[in-house]
């Protein structure tokens, strides 16, 4: 009996304790699975937030960050956004956002590269076509001025070549040759071609202070120096009131070159303006058509290209007068001096220390109309050794306003242009080649409205 009964107890001990086990097994696998549950909401909530995030970030990354990243290609101030969380957002997303950032804006710029090529190759062949017609209609004007005296010619003439150094100043700027082949030219009257490219040349005053006057340009800088002399002229009568003067000295430069200054007391440039126009001067390597605005501005433009292709160099400062000095300095190796036998041309200014002084007015009564006050168009002979190739602009004279006419003194004085010129060819002959005419009196006036300045606001 004795062991029956412990061999109950046992049993009835043992399942006690099975059940206790089971119990708690029972217990810690609910607990288990209460942890794992919670762990799953959580890393679900997570999970919803961090897509809730990730698709802000995409919004925001396709509405502002790759806009504004391709704006900061041409505009290198513009701010780029970061991400929207930078804080909730996790390190590969992060990552993510910033790969296609920067693979959009790669896209962006190559594409962008491709596009101005383009327009550049579109331009270069237009401006080629273009640039050979006005050299035709030039010759053309050329012809008809020898034959005819009518004065609408020389408008027409002065016209076509305000458009010529437009439709040049575009080539250049698409990295095409300028167009026109000279000899060695000196560099007073280089820049005397140069100021007849100019509406307002009449304001234009020129100062001599070369120790040697047959200084002149090798050949192959000759018309680059003369565009770019001609567009930092026509920015400084744009941008500068019409009854101020303009003046531009040429003066050498201690053995190291020439320099050309020209003034104008205009609006004048703040810091910013200055810097970006320093930055254009320079010549950068990779300029696109897009960076010049809209409408372009591009007259500092063509003179960088100029300048990193052919050497000279150009500054932009302050100037005394008020607005802008533009200093153009030619290197010695760009230079030459001509032979004793090269005849000058007469519209070129004297040097400043032996200039004559002006003559005081005379009593018009006594000599006829006062034809100083605006001078005549003339004609000088073409020679393959003297020729500045390019129309060239007459000097205005000293006096501060034009002396006003009747119908009767005009008509005496294209009165008189006609006998000259009849004169003249009679001298000359039929056989003798006429260069182009460099005055420039009858169309001053109504094309000085006509060109508009590039490169201030």
């Amino acid at each position: 009996m004795l062991f029956a009964f412990i061999g109950v107890l046992l049993a009835a001990v043992v399942g006690g304790i099975w059940s206790g086990l089971r119990h708690v097994r029972d217990a810690q696998l609910v607990r288990m699975a209460r942890t794992t549950v919670q762990t799953a909401e959580v890393r679900a909530k997570n999970a919803d937030e961090q897509l809730r995030i990730a698709i802000e970030e995409l919004r925001f990354l396709a509405a502002d960050r790759i806009p504004a990243a391709v704006l900061a290609l041409t505009h290198e101030h513009a701010p780029v956004p970061g991400l929207l969380h930078p804080q909730e957002a996790n390190a590969t997303l992060a990552k993510a956002m910033r790969d296609v950032l920067s693979a959009t804006s790669a896209a962006a710029a190559g594409e962008r590269d491709r596009v101005d090529a383009a327009a550049r190759a579109a331009m270069r062949g237009a401006t080629a076509k273009v640039q050979s017609l006005l050299y035709q209609t030039q010759s053309v004007l050329q012809d008809l001025q020898h034959e005819l005296d009518d004065p609408r010619l020389l408008e027409l003439d002065f016209r076509n070549e305000l458009a010529l150094r437009r439709i040049q100043a575009t080539a250049v700027l698409c990295e095409a040759w300028p167009g026109l082949a000279r000899s060695d030219s000196p560099l007073a009257e280089v820049v005397i071609g140069a100021q007849s490219r100019v509406a307002g040349y009449a304001r234009i005053k020129m100062s001599n202070h070369l120790r040697e006057q047959r200084l002149a340009v090798v050949a192959r800088a000759a018309e680059p120096l003369a565009i770019a002399v001609a567009e930092l002229l026509a920015n400084a009568t744009s941008y500068s009131h019409p009854d101020t003067a303009v003046p531009v000295t040429i003066q050498q430069s201690g053995g190291r070159g020439a320099l050309i200054v020209v003034d104008d007391g205009g609006i004048g440039m703040d810091e910013e303006t200055l810097a970006r126009a320093r930055r254009l001067l320079a010549g950068p390597e990779v300029l696109l058509l897009t960076e010049l605005g809209n409408p372009p501005q591009a007259g500092f433009a063509v003179v960088g290209r100029l300048v990193r292709q052919y050497g000279f160099s150009c500054h932009v400062e302050s100037s005394p007068y008020g607005g802008v000095r533009a200093m153009l300095r030619v290197p010695a190796e760009l230079l030459t001096v001509l032979d004793e036998e090269h005849t000058l041309s007469v519209l070129v200014p004297a040097p400043a220390e032996t200039a004559a002084p002006a003559r005081p007015a005379e009593d018009p009564a006594d000599d006829g109309p006062v034809v100083e006050a605006t001078p005549l168009p003339s004609r000088r002979r073409r020679s393959p050794r003297t020729a500045a190739a390019r129309p060239v602009a007459p000097v205005p004279p000293a006096a501060e306003a034009p002396v006003a006419r009747t119908p009767e003194q005009a008509g005496a004085l294209w009165g008189a242009l006609q006998d000259g010129t009849r004169s003249g060819r009679s001298a000359a002959g039929s056989g003798t080649a006429v260069g182009t005419t460099s005055g420039r009196t009858a169309a001053g006036g109504s094309a000085a409205g006509d060109e508009q300045g590039d490169d201030r606001s």
